[in-house]
């Protein structure tokens, strides 16, 4: 068995004071791997992976801030080794696909053997650290029907949300010291990949490829955010960088409401599995800053 990988990123971005919301597919992403791989059924667009490729799209162009949907029906059956991915990643100064001071947030659904549930882990990296993971089940059965998957990215916090029930927030406490993802434009990826050496049951149980090809479809892409121009020498002098030009700076946005909150505390009751902020053994009690806050 091997493993999938399908990641899909988001990122938030500024070209002008005009936002980017569109939602048609060829406007928004281009193939950058494999392209042979990708099939479109009206609006749907598939992502395979089998045992010769993967493969990969990313955004024309990058975002800082805003808001980015996608509705995604994950692999079904035996999913086991597999991971679907959606994530919004920074490039570094170099605007190179990877680099070592990297800023990502990622939806990564964990695949597992028939009848077990699909685990939601996400993340955020800023400047190339990682290990911010928190894990989830879903409410739901995530391969029958297509499920909303979103970032909302703003100065004050990054919401995780599925089916605008959000399931995460990752707030800005750089006043304490904490890192937080602000200073460079991200581009959106998706992809689909072998990524069995951990996806499931920390990289024990292996994809079976005799359940290939493996398909995940995404459709509804929308993004309401604002486009990053590659003119720009700095987020802070950019348009993008304005402080109250959009409707995500608005102070009614620098938290959750009552009903989102009590949504949220709903889903860590009944659906988080686990948190990186509670795991004192892994970090041998040198908990991330933004833990101790």
């Amino acid at each position: 068995m091997s493993s999938l990988f399908l990641v899909v990123g988001v990122m938030a971005m500024a070209l002008r004071l005009n936002l980017a919301i569109s939602s048609d597919f060829d406007q928004l992403f281009l193939p950058n791997w494999a392209p042979d791989h990708f099939s479109t059924e009206a609006d749907h667009i598939k992502l395979t992976l089998d045992t010769i490729s993967g493969c990969g799209f990313q955004s024309k162009k990058k975002y800082l801030f805003g808001k980015v949907s996608m509705q995604v029906k994950l692999v079904e059956g035996d999913s086991a080794g597999t991971v679907t991915a959606l994530y919004k990643k920074m490039d570094d100064v170099q605007m190179a696909s990877e680099g070592a001071n990297h800023d990502e947030v990622d939806f990564e659904f964990l695949g597992n053997v028939s009848g077990e549930p699909y685990l939601v882990q996400t993340n955020v990296y800023v400047n190339g650290t990682g290990n911010r993971e928190q894990r989830h089940t879903l409410w739901f059965d995530p391969t029958t029907a297509f499920h909303t998957y979103s970032f909302l990215w703003t100065r004050h916090s990054i919401i995780f949300q599925v089916d605008e029930v959000p399931i995460r927030v990752f707030a800005n406490k750089e006043e304490n010291g904490g890192a937080y993802p602000k200073n460079q434009a991200m581009g959106i990826h998706g992809s689909v990949w072998n990524a069995d050496d951990w996806a499931t049951q920390g990289g024990r149980v292996k994809t079976n490829w005799s359940h290939s090809p493996f398909v995940s479809t995404f459709t509804g892409f929308a993004i309401d955010a604002c486009e990053f121009s590659p003119e720009s020498d700095d987020v802070v002098s950019s348009e993008c960088g304005k402080i109250g030009e959009f409707w995500w700076d608005k102070p009614k946005m620098s938290g959750l409401n009552k009903h989102k909150s009590h949504q949220l505390r709903w889903v860590r009751r009944r659906h988080l599995v686990y948190d990186y902020c509670l795991d004192t053994g892994r970090f041998n009690e040198d908990m991330p800053r933004e833990c101790i806050l």
